[in-house]
């Protein structure tokens, strides 16, 4: 057989075996009892998640963000930039409140959280409402497929039960939408919170990522970059 051939059938098995593993897992979950919101103390936060969000007026509030994340909201390839496109509103109102209350860090992203733009909770609200419905699509920053099997196990085993089966996250208690998001950007990510540079990250979160070896987290994160879009349904 051709080589190439061999490889193509090679890759169809491995997709096939983590579809199936996600979709037996996500018969698991599916039954799960209802969850909270999120709660905090920043009232900012608060007042943001419980405002009436105008996507409309969130599509003008966007237009600078659209200088670094794209116009599209997918970011860039190589993980410089996130895919924020299809994000939860929740997720990005609590990350903006983060960035300005100097509770996450990256200067580019705390100065554009405080801009003159994005003052209210209102906002922020609109805002993330655009982002949210916006289709995140094919992104194609993927990893090497290297450690996918490795990965794969190490993500059902800690990760799905709050992270969702096939990535989709959960609106109601911010956890993040990870399905087809860089793969660079989800390993920075990784050695961010586990070597504590994400000071808002829950302590029992860094507990649970810190015994991942290096290929586990190469392989969770090219698992998520590769989870197909066409899968991920709304979990609110």
């Amino acid at each position: 057989m051709n080589p190439f051939h061999q490889r193509h059938l090679w890759w169809i098995a491995i997709i096939a075996t983590l579809i199936a593993l996600a979709a037996a897992a996500l018969a698991r979950a599916d039954g799960s009892e209802s969850r909270q919101p999120p709660r905090s103390a920043d009232p900012a936060l608060r007042a943001a998640l419980d405002a009436t969000p105008d996507p409309v007026r969130g599509e003008d509030l966007y237009a600078p963000c659209g200088a670094c994340h794209g116009t599209d909201g997918r970011g860039v390839r190589d993980g410089s930039v996130p895919a924020i496109a299809a994000q939860h509103a929740s997720v990005i109102i609590k990350q903006l409140t983060d960035y300005r209350g100097g509770r996450r860090w990256d200067i580019q992203m705390e100065h554009a959280a405080k801009m003159s733009h994005l003052q209210s909770p209102q906002d922020l609200a609109d805002l993330a409402a655009f982002i949210a419905a916006l289709p995140r699509g094919t992104i194609g920053g993927y990893g090497p497929g290297d450690n996918l099997g490795v990965g794969a196990r190490a993500y059902f085993r800690e990760c799905e039960s709050c992270h969702d089966p096939l990535g989709r996250g959960e609106a109601r208690r911010a956890i993040p939408r990870l399905a087809g998001q860089h793969y660079a950007y989800l390993t920075r990510q990784f050695f961010d919170a586990v070597e504590e540079r994400r000071p808002t990250m829950s302590t029992l979160h860094v507990r649970l990522m810190k015994p991942f070896g290096r290929e586990e987290i190469q392989g969770i994160s090219d698992y998520l970059s590769r989870t197909s879009p066409q899968l991920v349904r709304s979990r609110d």
